[in-house]
């Protein structure tokens, strides 16, 4: 069976008429929602289907699909367990999993309200990278009972998308599957968002003729994304980096810190700042946004010449792009209506099917780092200000990505073909 992407328009989805005939009338009884906004009835029935990828025509067929046939396949894995990835969908398909307690910017929604946008991102992993992928909105939030849950479920998958699950519960989570389970594991609000901003801070710094190492970063918010961000900055080898949230810079000194963050004071902030983040913005080479609210236009003013902002919260971004163009040379947002789109959607379909094309056991921070670079190098020679990152409907990104995690995978030991 495989995810199947259907017309937006729900024309070509059987029976997505007939599902629930009326139940838009959910405006006080008035017109029904799809005739008035159509993004529900694009949602019209859901944005995915399952399709059968074999035939069942007849006797013969249903012989070989079903029963007697498939007895022969499930001893066969039986005696020789590996072989569930060569008969199976296993080694395709991808589960999305989230709790619903941090979806985009709505916050904790819950599990039903979060399908639209799991839904979404299976779409996307078919779209962009060919991977097969199924949404588990799970009605739990306990760490341990989503670790067990999520650990009952992988034999029927070969990879695990954690996604919109809350800080600082995504961290235990994601560490304690990986530990436990021997299919990869990524949770992409993390990792996804920290490989894109990476590509894109390696093109604006070959734009300006500047290096990593040379460069100070301030990174506005201490959750999921933020945490991962600096994690992998410092990986690639940046001068510096501190990190901030909402009672200042995250340092060694305070006594009001999480494990998460007082792990993150043990290898950031090189330079011993302290204070609020515009002390931090101070002489700053990068700002780097994921914690929403607005950085005041003198702040901005006091960063370095030729500075980088990269303001991703969404809908409005902490600095807004035309105040921003004042003083940096190269700005991204997290929006597609503006140049240097930071998306996830550049990295997790390729980061997926590299790591389920050699059936590796886990994703590394190799394969993180060799995805940044493969993207980065998409851009190629057409870096310009206005393009240090490319569109997500280049379809040079994600064969570029698959590519460069399958030979990291390879190189570092954690590919099994």
């Amino acid at each position: 069976m495989a995810a199947e992407i259907v017309n937006p328009r729900g024309d070509n989805k059987p029976g997505s008429a007939e599902r629930n005939p009326g139940s838009a009338e959910q405006n006080g009884g008035g017109e029904p929602l799809d005739s008035l906004d159509p993004v529900f009835a694009l949602h019209r029935g859901g944005k995915m289907a399952v399709q059968a990828t074999v035939p069942v025509r007849d006797r013969d067929d249903l012989s070989l699909a079903y029963t007697p046939g498939v007895a022969r396949v499930c001893t066969a894995i039986a005696e020789q367990p590996e072989l569930v990835n060569d008969y199976t969908w296993k080694s395709s398909v991808v589960a999305v999993v989230t709790d619903g307690t941090a979806v985009l910017g709505l916050g904790d929604i819950g599990p039903e309200a979060s399908l639209p946008v799991m839904e979404g991102k299976a779409i996307l992993f078919k779209q962009f990278g060919g991977v097969d992928a199924v949404p588990i909105a799970l009605a739990c939030t306990d760490v341990d009972e989503i670790v067990e849950t999520v650990v009952r479920l992988a034999p029927s998958f070969g990879g695990v998308n954690l996604e919109d699950i809350s800080a600082p519960r995504c961290f235990e989570i994601e560490r304690t599957l990986q530990e436990r389970l021997d299919i990869p594991v990524f949770h992409d609000d993390q990792h996804g968002t920290a490989i894109v901003t990476l590509a894109a801070l390696r093109n604006a710094a070959r734009l300006t003729g500047k290096g990593l190492a040379e460069l100070r970063a301030v990174i506005s918010g201490a959750g999921a994304a933020g945490v991962a961000i600096a994690k992998m900055l410092v990986e690639a080898g940046i001068g510096d980096v501190a990190v901030t949230d909402r009672k200042g810079v995250v340092s060694a000194d305070r006594d009001d810190l999480t494990p998460v963050k007082r792990e993150l004071a043990g290898f950031t902030n090189k330079a011993g700042l302290s204070g609020t983040l515009e002390d931090a913005l101070c002489g700053a080479d990068v700002f780097i946004g994921v914690s929403g609210g607005t950085v005041p236009e003198a702040a901005v003013a006091s960063m370095a010449e030729g500075a980088f902002v990269f303001a991703m919260a969404n809908p409005n971004p902490e600095v807004h792009p035309d105040v921003a163009h004042k003083y940096a040379a190269v700005v991204a947002t997290g929006r597609s209506d503006f140049p240097n789109q930071i998306n996830n959607v550049l990295a997790f379909p390729g980061i997926f099917a590299g790591a389920l094309q050699v059936r590796a056991s886990r994703i590394t921070e190799g394969m993180k780092l060799a995805a940044a670079e493969a993207l980065a190098g998409v851009v190629g020679d057409d870096l310009a200000a206005d393009y240090v990152i490319p569109s997500p409907f280049d379809e040079r990104v994600a064969p570029a990505v698959t590519s460069a995690v399958a030979a990291a995978a390879k190189a570092e030991g954690v590919a099994r073909r």
